[in-house]
């Protein structure tokens, strides 16, 4: 794949309200200090750990990251 997880993860957002891959989607978004540019699982986890935001959370995180890694895998 030719993108960075953060280009990859913006296809969440506008999901609903409960959609916790939409809300991560959307907090990304949001934060000025992502690393839009990365593409690496530990520093991407890394960030997320160090924010210990309830709308970034660890969890959801795992879960998009598997699905990027499997379309870059293709």
């Amino acid at each position: 794949m030719d993108r960075s997880f953060y280009h990859f993860a913006l296809r969440y957002r506008g999901g609903g309200r409960d959609d916790v891959k939409a809300i991560f989607a959307e907090k990304m978004f949001r934060d000025a200090s992502f690393p839009k540019n990365e593409e690496d699982f530990d520093s991407l986890s890394r960030y997320i750990e160090d924010q210990a935001d309830d709308d970034l959370r660890s969890t959801t995180f795992d879960e998009l990251y598997a699905i990027y890694a499997d379309l870059c895998s293709m």
